[in-house]
């Protein structure tokens, strides 16, 4: 080859190699605007206080831009769902992924504007928030067993949940189904108003989060009977797993609330792990860690966006054949 054209084709080889190094630094880092929040519930949950949370942990970490929590509630979370679904994969619109609003909505919803397994991109598990199966202080059942054995007994048992497809309220039919035992939904329309009617004696049994009957366990009107989690939860060591305290009939039993974040469809990939990192480096923040760990009674997750992807397939997988064969619907 002449030397002319060596010096070329070796120029063009160098220019190649280059080029994607040379786009990745001259492509803006994200992000480069305040960056929205859409969380599926009101203010005051446990949701909330974890978005606020992160996002006051998030600017140092993102290029000193904000991220705004805007709460929009309201059909199960479905409503803040199809918001983000339709929203321009460009980073600047994102949602605190919950169970039903991001997995099983159409199970719930068959007529959903948008499908939940279809409409995301999943960036980063941030949470799993555990459950705990909880009796009115004055209940006869002392374990368990005993509320199985109560409901055999009376056929008019009724147990609480704040909603129906809340993961609670299939945590509980799961639980009913697997040990053959018959007891009646009462929806309310939040975990507050579940932990009062369990304190008001109203309703005979509820699975709630950890964080929201806690204090009142503590105090000692309610009773925890077991957490749903697969380990003993910390903040409550003498409570036993469901699996533990269950027998064979329950072996394995888990559920747990679980948030994320994830964006619209269509996330161009350099975002996302943009995104996944500030996401994991804000969960690594002390004041962060302290709500979770400690007021939220959570376990912080973590990790890259395909491992949040399969958890999500996981989710879906493990309640859609239960919301089928007890014929739930939120419609």
């Amino acid at each position: 080859m002449p030397q002319a054209l060596h010096a070329i084709a070796r120029r063009t080889l160098l220019m190649a190699l280059a080029t994607p190094a040379l786009a990745r630094a001259q492509a803006p880092a994200w992000p480069d605007r305040p960056v929205r929040l859409v969380v599926p519930f009101g203010a005051g949950g446990a949701i909330d206080t974890l978005s606020r949370t992160v996002a006051n942990a998030f600017p140092p970490l993102a290029n000193g831009q904000t991220l705004v929590v805007e709460n929009r509630g309201g059909a199960g979370g479905t409503i803040a769902g199809a918001v983000v679904a339709q929203a321009r994969p460009d980073g600047a619109t994102l949602m605190m992924a919950d169970l039903g609003a991001n997995a099983i909505a159409r199970d719930l919803q068959p007529s959903l504007s948008y499908d939940p397994m279809r409409a995301f991109t999943p960036i980063c598990h941030l949470v799993n928030l555990p459950l705990v199966l909880v009796v009115p202080a004055a209940s006869p059942a002392r374990d368990l067993a005993g509320l199985l054995d109560l409901a055999r007994q009376r056929r008019d048992l009724v147990y609480a949940h704040p909603g129906i497809g809340y993961v609670g309220h299939l945590a509980q039919e799961l639980l009913l189904r697997r040990t053959g035992v018959t007891m009646t939904p009462v929806p309310y329309r939040s975990g507050a108003e579940v932990v009062r009617s369990i304190i008001a004696d109203e309703t005979g049994s509820a699975i709630i989060t950890v964080s929201t009957t806690l204090p009142f366990i503590r105090e000692g009107k309610v009773r925890a009977l077991a957490v749903a989690a697969r380990e003993r939860v910390p903040l409550l060591p003498d409570v036993p797993t469901i699996a533990e305290a269950g027998g064979p009939a329950l072996a394995g039993f888990e559920a747990t609330v679980w948030h994320g974040v994830l964006g619209p469809a269509g996330l161009p990939e350099p975002l996302v792990e943009a995104a996944n990192r500030v996401f994991n480096a804000a969960m690594r923040q002390p004041d962060v860690a302290r709500v979770v760990e400690q007021t939220q009674a959570g376990q912080i997750v973590g990790g890259t966006p395909a491992q949040f992807a399969n958890f999500i397939q996981a989710e879906h997988a493990r309640w859609a054949p239960l919301i089928q064969s007890a014929g739930i619907r939120t419609e």
